[in-house]
């Protein structure tokens, strides 16, 4: 891939982020590509979506430093602005980030020789009943620890508003876009509707629509299923519901969740990320669909889903199951399914790889400096693209 614009997110307040940004920008000053510091902070606060794109200017490839908070303001300029996004790894869960710190360097050369491919990943956008404001006394927001607080987001003009389908927001949301209660004494009361129709009447500490990528976040922390991010659709999942169903629902990408604060309810807080854009008062609602624009993320290695999970979320066996053996694996990663498994697209393992999972391994280097080949053989069509597809 030709590099000819870099955008730089850092988390400043980690001195291994600004050090790896000064490794960031030497690569780019020896490969003649413009890198861009994209500061989201200014005198105090935040800006705006459409400044941090316009301070992003038209880069190829957006480079996060930090943990997965940093990865997702990084995303969302990736996703405005059509590029790649690579994140390294300085947090605590890292289910986002792709490479570790020390790795940066080899990381953008891989992607420079062509050595990578794209997670393509869905995204969340938005309508609503009208444009989101916030009160002027924006503390009543950030209490019992919300926060932090943007701009309500601007209206979309290459969409049409509508009596009917409201106003079309410009919101971009990677995991989650969140409903919740704005008085601490009193839960949120809230109709929930799948394409139109109503499945229920809630009344919750909360409210979220989570993408595939998010079901790992508040959602999976409120009870949700964990989905695989190669998966589409959309996960509903209440917070704290007073009520017997409290099960998440989840939706095929065309089914968009709306949800609508009830005439008597006190007033929800719209959170998009975990970050406040506005409030709705009672009767007013907003409608949570997939959005037509991908999220591309940077692989460098074929990506073990499950093997982070299970690391991550630092899963345990059963200590019955522990007693009655150790589970051997079910078929070997470092062979080629048989011809009835190939249209499932199993992923290859190979040793390159393995070893790359490794602390501070080189992510990309393979035996013969490419990066470990997957054999792909009939995809279906969730499966990852090349990094020469559109």
């Amino acid at each position: 891939m030709t590099v000819n614009g870099l955008g730089l997110v850092v988390h400043g307040g980690r001195a291994e982020a600004v050090d790896a940004a000064r490794t960031v920008r030497a690569w780019a000053a020896e490969h003649d590509v413009r890198c861009t510091d994209i500061d989201v902070w200014h005198d105090g606060g935040r800006h705006s979506s459409g400044e941090e794109v316009a301070a992003a200017g038209d880069p190829d490839l957006i480079v996060t430093l930090g943990g997965d908070g940093t990865f997702l303001r990084g995303a969302r300029l990736a996703a405005r602005n059509d590029a790649l996004v690579l994140g390294v790894d300085l947090g605590r869960v890292g289910f986002l980030t792709e490479v570790p710190v020390c790795s940066v360097r080899e990381a953008l050369d891989a992607i420079r020789e062509d050595r990578y491919t794209v997670d393509s990943r869905l995204l969340l956008t938005m309508r609503a009943s009208r444009r989101l404001e916030v009160p002027a006394d924006m503390g009543r927001l950030m209490q019992y620890g919300r926060g932090p607080l943007l701009p309500p987001p601007q209206v979309r003009t290459d969409c049409q508003e509508d009596i009917d389908w409201g106003v079309p927001l410009h919101v971009t949301a990677v995991n989650d876009v969140v409903l919740e209660k704005l008085s601490r004494d009193r839960q949120v009361s809230v109709g929930v509707y799948v394409s139109g129709r109503l499945l229920a009447s809630y009344s919750a500490d909360a409210l979220l629509v989570a993408t595939p990528t998010g079901s790992t976040a508040y959602s999976f922390a409120a009870g949700g299923p964990v989905v695989s991010p190669c998966a589409e659709g959309l996960v509903f999942t209440p917070v704290a519901p007073h009520m017997a169903f409290n099960r998440s629902v989840v939706t095929a990408p065309d089914e968009a969740v709306g949800l609508r604060v009830l005439e008597r309810s006190g007033q929800a807080a719209v959170s998009v990320d975990g970050q406040v854009r506005g409030v709705l008062d009672p009767g007013d609602w907003i409608g949570v669909y997939a959005a037509p624009t991908r999220l591309r993320v940077v692989r460098l290695a074929p990506m073990d889903f499950y093997g982070r999970l299970r690391e991550r979320m630092n899963l345990t066996d059963a200590p019955a199951a522990v007693a009655d053996g150790t589970p051997a694996p079910l078929w070997s990663l470092r062979t080629p399914p048989p011809g009835d498994l190939a249209h499932l697209s199993l992923p290859l393992m190979s040793a390159e790889y393995a070893e790359a999972k490794e602390p501070c391994a080189d992510p990309v280097d393979g035996e013969d400096g490419a990066a470990p080949a997957l054999e792909q053989p009939d995809l279906p069509r969730h499966a990852r693209e090349g990094h020469n597809s559109p």
